[in-house]
Order: C-alpha cells, then structure tokens, then sequence
C-alpha cells in the first residue's frame, strides 16, 4: 500500500481537497476473486445443472438421471428445517436477579428482531448455498428509525450472493484481515449515499446490465454498479470503494462496535480446499460418476427407442441391405414389416416373415439398468445419504437395524447441520451487540414488553411505603393513647401487648416491603449491564433452539423418559422438604442435575429455583407460628382480639341486664308495701278520724322519704348504665381502629403475595 493511500488526519479529513486513492484497496479485491474465480465457475455450472428452466426445457439436450438434484433435495432439509430461536442465559448459574432480567430482556429484543428480519428465508438462502457449493454468507447492519421505511429501528440481516463477499487470501478465518461485502446501486442511489462523502465520484463507476443475472429472471433493465464495502481489522477502518472510482468514496470508523470487528459471522463452510479457505462442492466429489450415470442413462434410452418389433416378408425390388437399413430407420408404430424383393439371399429358408432380432438389444438394456443401479448405490455411498434419510427401508430388517441406520445415517452431514447452527449462534451474538450499542432504551423496552421497574419508580414506592407505615404507627400510636383505649388496656394487658405486637408487625413488614423492592432488579441496572459489553461477555451466554427437524417419535420417547424421572423424584424429594424445609435447595440441584440432559430442563430451570426461594422463606420462619403465611397469622390474631371484645361486650350487657331487674324488684316491693299501708288505714280509719289523720300524714311522710329514696336510686342506676354505655362505644372504638388496621394488613399482605408471583402466575 503507498503512502498516499493511508489517510493520517481524520479529524480534519476533506474529500473534495484530499481524495484517497481507492487503488490499493481495489487491487486486494482482485487478488481474492482471482483466487475463488476457479470455484465460482464450477459454481456456476452446477447451478446450470442443478435448475436451469432453459436447459431442461431443452428437448435436444442428452437424456439424464437428475441424480444431483434429488441428493440436494435430501440434503437441504436435513441441514435446517426450523427457524433458530435466540437463547440467552447467565453463564453461571447463581440466580443474580439483574443478571436473569438482563437475559431475559436480551433474549425477548433478539426474538423480535430475527422475526422482523425474515430470519427463516435468509437461513434457507444460506442452508442452499451451503448444499450446493458448500459456502453460504450473512451480513448484519443497523438501521436507524430516520433511515427505516418503518420509523423504528431495526436489525437488517442480508444474505450476501457468493460474488458478493470477498475476503482476505487466508489459510482460515482467523487470519482474515478484512471482508467486503457488494452492494448494487443505481446512480440515484449512489449519489444519496455517497455525494457527501466524494462529491461526483460515485459517477465514474461501472454502470451496467447484470446480462447473467437476467438470463435467470434476477435482474431488470436499469443500470447498476457495485460497490464495496470493505471492514478491515488491521487498522479498524471501514472503506467503500467501486471498480472504476479513482478515489474512495467513503471512509470511517466502525460504526458498530462488535466483538469479532466484523459485520458478519463466519460463513457456513463445508468442505474447503486444504490450506485455504476456498469451498469444494460436495457434487465434485463424484462427478465421474454422475457423468457415468447420465452416459448410462442416454444409452438405455437410445437403446429403447430401437427395441421395436421389425420383420422381412419377400417382395420384389429391393436388395436385402437396403430393406434392413429402412427397417432400423423406420418408427412408424403401425408398420413393422418390410418387403424383400430378393428373397433367395436368405437363403433356404421356409418361414415366410423373418424377425429381426432384440433380445440382444433387451438384454443389453438390463444389463445397463443394472449397472446404473450400482453406481447410483457408489454415490449414495459417497454421499453418505442412507436409505432412512431417503424415505426407503427394506421391509425385511429388523427394528434394531433401522434405529442403527437412523443413529448414523446422518452422521455424514452433521458437519453441516453444527455449522448452520453456529452461524444463527453468531447471527444471535451480532444482533444482540447492534441492539445494546445502538438501539434507544425505548425501543428495547417496546420490543421486550418488559415490566421491569426504572430506578425513580422503584424510589417513589420506597417512600410510598414508608410513608405509608409511618401513618400507621400513628394511627396505632393515637387509638392507644385515648382515654377509653388506655382504660381498657389496663384493664385486659394482654390488648395492650397484642397492639404493641401489631406496631411491630406493621413495622416488621413494611421494612420487608422495602428490602424485596431494592433487591428486585431495576430497568437502569439492566440496561448498564446490556450497554458494558466487556461486562456482558462475562456473564451471559448465547445459544439457539435446534434447527433441525425433530424425530416425532423420538421426541416422545424423551418426553416419557422425562416424566418417568420426574414422578421418581418428586414424591422423595417432597417427603425431603417436608420434613425439613431448608434442605429444599439441595433438592433442588438434584432436580436439575436429573433433568439436566433433557432439552425441558433448561426451560424448568427457573421454575425449580423459585420454589427452592419459597422453600428457604418458609424455613426461615419461627417454628412456633402458623406455617401459613404471615397474613394469616395476622388475621388470627385480629380474630382473637374480635372475640375478646365481643366477650367484654356481651358481659357488659349481662351487666345492666342484671341491674334493670334489681331495680324492677325493689318497684315492686315498694308497690306491695304501699298497698298493705292502704288496707291498715281503711281499718284504722273506722277508730277516729284524728288517728286517722295522724296514721295518713306519717304515711305521707314515709311515702315521700321513700319515693325521694326511690329517685335517688334510680338516678344512681342511670349513672352507672351511662358508665357502662361509655365504657362499651370506648371498646367499639377500640375495635373499628383494630379492623382498620387488620384491614390494612391484608392489603399489604394481598400486594406482597402478588408482587412475590412470577410473571404470568395466576
């Protein structure tokens, strides 16, 4: 490279006053294509030969076996079948709460974008170039919301053709410098992208027809160049260049930041060439015989097409050599006899028709159908494609034999099948590190529809709650200090001692309330794990779900064989926790490590820890309480505080009960007395008025004394009922404030429960 072509002021770097040649670069491009052009061109045929509308539309073309397109045909679904499904898990598995949300997040965000990407087409795109000429690229770039048809941002995931991706002249992909990746553009299309950048030199590209590309319907009649875009990881430089253009068009930093440096993974390889990294299609590896099959297949239709009925009967005219020559020329299927007008050259003979000989020609045609057989079992052989992978079994071999089949039939294209899987792990890597480095936390929140709380909400429940439990510790505080609260408490201390217990339970809970919501991870904490990329490499760990087509069968069999692990250790692990519930952790090891080699346990990973959590709460209650739940404990203890004031109620109405009859007695004893004093002066009365008189006014006075004894009492009796009354509406206060309180409970108790449910839970 010259020294003109290293650019050493990028800061204050002006195109239209300091072009950077593009020579050097254009001159790498051409060393790779002259080192895949080879490949490229048998590549080339093989697509021909494998569907080309024009020549099998061909009637002249040569009779063939399409031995090859039926082998891709098998290869290509056994290689992908499914789409891949992002998987994002925590490197270690110690449950850390942000870690887990992070995942989680992570994982939603690639889901959506691989869909919104048409991830399945690309993946086919990519499986058929991997079947066919044993190479197949995808290339990743962000696009913003200005720049996307949408208005969101999006992920672009591209299949790149294999004239459109070069890279560096390697032995293997670690030692490649850079890639480059082609793009066709119209000059509308150039000038909006690189006007900006070079002026008008976007102008002088090789604009042009793809002839080749229209031939097979991929191509219209506009104009277009190509232009490269070129990632190199020596100087961390991205260039885009175009045969044609003296001076480069763009240069920058890498706008995206990935781990690997470039914008796309390693490419699907099958077999390479030693030494290199130029691909060698699996259809060159018996070419000579599938040469020999179509040789084989035109012979056996040629001979077919002979073997017809021909006989000689005499006639005159003709010799005999020019009667045979007619007869083999002849495929009228309604003539099958020739006349002989020479009919002593056969000699003595007495048969009137003479018939031409095939069985020659019918043996030679079994004899060919044979052979072709045995080299279409070579390629099968060479292939590696068994008679199970091709819907074909011999009905006379056993069970064991076809399981055997099926276990190593596929053995030879299970290259294949990791290398696909590797590239949609890579694709899932690329796509989660766009998505952290350049994606707004609105649009990764939108994509996940995650309800992860951010830092200032998490803040204002904090100081809800304690709020919260500030009014009621003085709503508590206030009921024990009234007069009738304190008079009763003094009278009955264990009320007294159940409301201090009910202040510190308050208490108790509401600072537990606190401590669950600042361990809960907050959406600010996520998304710094997400945007560290140092960080995130560390502790998180990139999968995908299977892309190959599952065995139904065998996909029930390791479902049973599941569920026969799980009904053997769940009822001997729940007597385990039962009995002593902080062994529920190391019960639940022993569950995953059980279901660990079962694809369902991964996904019963989480559930299994979420009831060892509840298992450790549990255990590190008192013994002593209910085992319910601290609500329920709650709600005992107001039960026991109803029915004590219900008691002191129902004896406090005894109680005037009992003083009301007292009263009535004493009226009736009075009424009794006054009517035996009435009778004793109608009998007196009868000795002298005067006596009577006498006997009538002390009767009087005692009346009045008693009367005035009688008001005094009742007045007493209405004192102490009002009293009584005081002291009952002093407990009824009492108990509404408990209820209140009680009432209160159950709520924060119903909102913790809820808040302590997984997502999802009913």
């Amino acid at each position: 490279m010259n020294e003109e072509d290293i650019r050493h002021d990028d800061l204050e770097f002006n195109p239209a006053l300091e072009p950077k040649k593009a020579k050097a670069w254009l001159n790498l491009l051409r060393e790779s294509e002259d080192a895949f052009e080879k490949w490229n061109t048998h590549c080339d045929n093989i697509d021909k030969q494998y569907a080309n509308l024009e020549r099998l539309a061909n009637k002249a073309r040569d009779k063939e076996f399409q031995m090859f397109w039926a082998n891709a045909e098998v290869i290509k679904p056994s290689i992908y079948a499914n789409p891949p499904e992002p998987v994002i898990v925590t490197k270690f598995k110690d449950r850390r709460p942000v870690y887990q949300a992070a995942a989680e997040l992570l994982e939603r965000c690639c889901t959506v974008a691989f869909d919104l990407a048409g991830i399945d087409e690309l993946m086919k795109l990519v499986r058929d170039d991997l079947a066919l000429a044993d190479r197949g690229v995808a290339w990743c770039r962000y696009e913003s919301a200005k720049s996307s048809y949408y208005g969101h941002e999006k992920v672009c995931i591209d299949f790149k053709n294999r004239r459109d991706f070069l890279h560096s002249v390697s032995r293997n992909w670690r030692e490649v410098t850079w890639v480059a990746g082609a793009s066709y553009l119209t000059r509308q299309e150039a000038r909006e992208r690189f006007y900006e950048t070079s002026g008008d030199e976007y102008q002088d590209a090789d604009y042009k027809v793809d002839k080749d590309a229209k031939e097979v319907g991929g191509a219209d009649e506009r104009e277009r160049a190509k232009f490269w875009e070129i990632w190199s990881k020596t100087d961390r430089r991205v260039v885009w260049v175009s045969e044609g253009c003296e001076n480069i068009l763009d240069e920058d930093d890498p706008h995206l930041d990935l781990r690997e440096f470039f914008p796309c993974p390693k490419p699907a390889y099958g077999t390479v060439q030693r030494g290199s990294l130029v691909p060698v299609p699996d259809v060159m590896q018996y070419k000579d015989q599938l040469e020999e099959l179509n040789l084989l297949t035109g012979r056996i239709h040629a001979l077919s097409d002979a073997l017809e009925v021909k006989g000689f009967y005499p006639a005159g005219g003709a010799e005999i050599a020019d009667a045979v020559q007619a007869a083999v020329n002849t495929h009228t299927p309604g003539r099958v006899l020739v006349p002989i007008s020479n009919w002593a050259a056969f000699g003595q003979t007495k048969d009137v028709i003479i018939w031409m000989p095939i069985d020659v020609i019918a043996q030679t045609i079994t004899g060919l159908v044979a052979l072709r057989k045995e080299i279409i079992q070579d390629i099968y052989q060479i292939m590696g494609l068994s008679d199970i992978m091709r819907g074909s079994t011999d009905p006379q071999e056993t069970l064991g034999a076809q399981q055997l089949k099926t276990q190593y039939g596929g053995t030879r294209i299970r290259d294949k099948q990791e290398e696909i899987v590797r590239l949609a792990r890579d694709l899932v890597e690329i796509v989660s590190e766009i998505i952290t480095e350049k994606f707004k936390a609105a649009t990764m929140v939108e994509m996940s529809q995650t309800q992860l709380p951010t830092q200032a909400m998490v803040k204002k429940q904090v100081t809800d709650i304690a709020e919260q439990m500030k009014n009621q510790q003085d709503a508590l505080q206030k009921m024990m200090q009234l007069p009738q609260a304190q008079q009763h408490m003094q009278q009955n201390p264990q009320a007294a001692q159940q409301a201090q217990q009910m202040l510190g339970q308050v208490m108790q809970e509401g600072q537990k309330a606190i401590n669950d919501l600042l361990m809960k991870p907050t959406l600010d904490q996520v998304l710094t794990l997400l945007k560290n990329n140092k960080v995130k490499s560390f502790v998180l760990d990139i999968e995908t779900d299977s892309t190959i087509a599952p065995d139904e069968n065998a996909e029930k069999q390791r479902r049973s064989e599941f569920v026969g692990v799980l009904s053997q250790l769940l009822p001997q692990l729940t007597q385990m926790i039962t009995a002593e519930p902080k062994t529920a952790e190391f019960a639940g090891e022993i569950l995953k490590f059980a279901t660990a080699p079962f694809r369902a346990g991964r996904s019963l990973d989480g559930a299994i820890d979420e009831l060892v959590e509840q298992m450790k709460q549990k255990a590190d209650q008192p013994q002593g309480d209910d085992p319910t739940t601290a609500t329920n404990k709650t709600n005992l203890q107001i039960e026991q505080m109803k029915d004590q004031t219900q008691k002191e109620k129902i004896k406090a109405e005894a109680d005037a009960e009992a003083a009301k009859l007292q009263q009535n007695d004493k009226h009736k004893q009075m009424e009794l007395a006054n009517q035996r004093n009435i009778k004793a002066m109608e009998l007196r009365a009868k000795d002298g008025d005067q006596q009577a008189k006498m006997v009538v006014q002390n009767q009087k006075l005692i009346e009045n004394r008693e009367g005035h004894q009688a008001d005094m009492l009742e007045k007493q009796q209405d004192m102490q009922l009002q009293r009584q009354k005081a002291d009952l509406a002093a407990q009824q206060h009492a108990m509404k404030a408990s209820d209140m309180a009680a009432r209160q409970q159950e709520r924060q108790a119903a909102q913790q429960f809820k808040m302590m449910q997984p997502p999802g839970a009913p």
